[in-house]
């Protein structure tokens, strides 16, 4: 029989729903706030390379040069987040991270974009739980102004989110979506 890891991160990134009363859930929080001290110190910057280097402190990752992040940027947990290069990531953006997020090459994240890589169950009773859901995007996607990203969706290389779209499925490559939920509006010829 499979031993369950013990750190609560890990239990995350491997997609186990963490309970309310979980004994480790206080870390979660621990980790937020910590997080928050070096993002208030990135959002303060104008700077690009020192708004990279502190990103990078947030992930555990060195950011590519070539990455540039026009802050303010919201992330409650950055060591599920991999971001790849020549990425641009524009004003006012959240990422929930627990769940995971990857963006890879090329990508282009208009402002306002929330990436949701977390959720809660419907019934009531579980509601405090915490259920992750990987966001994986393919390279050169372009996530569009005001759209928000659900837990465990992929969008597919290439493709485009229309501004303001809800992503709660997965979005084929070299496809462009949008609406509430979001839906293949056309495809990309390549």
């Amino acid at each position: 029989m499979k031993e369950k890891p013990d750190d609560i991160f890990e239990r995350l990134k491997n997609g186990e729903t963490i309970p309310a009363d979980d004994p480790d859930a206080y870390k979660l929080r621990e980790e937020t706030y910590a997080s928050k001290e070096l993002l208030d110190r990135m959002n303060q910057s104008s700077d690009p390379s020192e708004i990279r280097n502190i990103l990078g402190m947030l992930t555990g990752s060195t950011i590519h040069e070539s990455t540039a992040v026009f802050t303010p940027l919201y992330i409650n947990y950055g060591k599920s987040i991999d971001i790849g290069a020549n990425v641009f990531i524009n004003f006012d953006c959240i990422f929930l991270g627990l769940g995971g997020i990857t963006i890879e090459d090329g990508v282009l994240i208009a402002p306002r974009v929330s990436l949701l890589s977390e959720g809660h169950p419907i019934h009531p009773a579980d509601r405090q739980s915490l259920v992750p859901g990987p966001i994986h995007i393919g390279k050169n996607a372009w996530i569009g102004a005001g759209s928000t990203i659900l837990p465990g969706v992929t969008i597919g290389e290439n493709s485009v989110v229309a501004a303001g779209a809800v992503v709660s499925q997965d979005v084929p490559p070299n496809t462009i979506v949008g609406g509430i939920p979001a839906k293949i509006i056309n495809s990309i010829t390549i």
